[in-house]
């Protein structure tokens, strides 16, 4: 079932169709999606949307609560819809694409927390190889920007 989509005069600002591009792309995306993600998938098409549009329209999906944010454990940031519920995610390390589990896989009863501790909520990331890259010819992850690996002599 396709989600509702994000009506962007709710926004409070000016509709663009670079806009509604990027609100499509998160509606109906299957899993969170990294900011570098969105600028290519909205410039695939016929659209010219730069950086700081997907920027500005991030920020203000952010503030009227209509996405919320999701940090992988190598710290890459992802966005998704906020309806989504209760959900946990699995991350491709060698195409960096990041899906939706369809349940959780944890149980926590109080009887397993430490004496005294309360539990708010848990966010899990599994991490392995997809479908696809499984049936691919290996090749190296992809290097995040800005991250510089640098060799060590020993």
């Amino acid at each position: 079932m396709k989600p509702p989509p994000i009506p962007s005069a709710e926004l409070g600002s000016r509709r663009t169709r670079q806009r509604d591009t990027l609100i499509s792309l998160i509606t109906q995306a299957e899993g969170p999606l990294t900011v570098p993600q969105l600028l290519q998938m909205a410039n695939a098409g016929e659209e010219n949307v730069g950086i700081a549009t997907v920027y500005r329209t991030v920020k203000l999906l952010l503030e009227s609560e209509r996405i919320q944010s999701v940090t992988l454990p190598n710290g890459a940031v992802c966005y998704e819809r906020s309806e989504l519920g209760h959900h946990h995610h699995f991350h491709c390390h060698r195409c960096d694409r990041v899906f939706d589990l369809a349940s959780c896989p944890v149980h926590i009863q109080k009887k397993d927390l430490p004496k005294g501790f309360t539990l708010d909520s848990h966010e899990i990331t599994l991490t392995g190889l997809c479908a696809d890259c499984q049936e691919s010819p290996a090749a190296p992850a992809p290097r995040r920007a800005g991250v510089r690996r640098r060799r060590i002599r020993v």
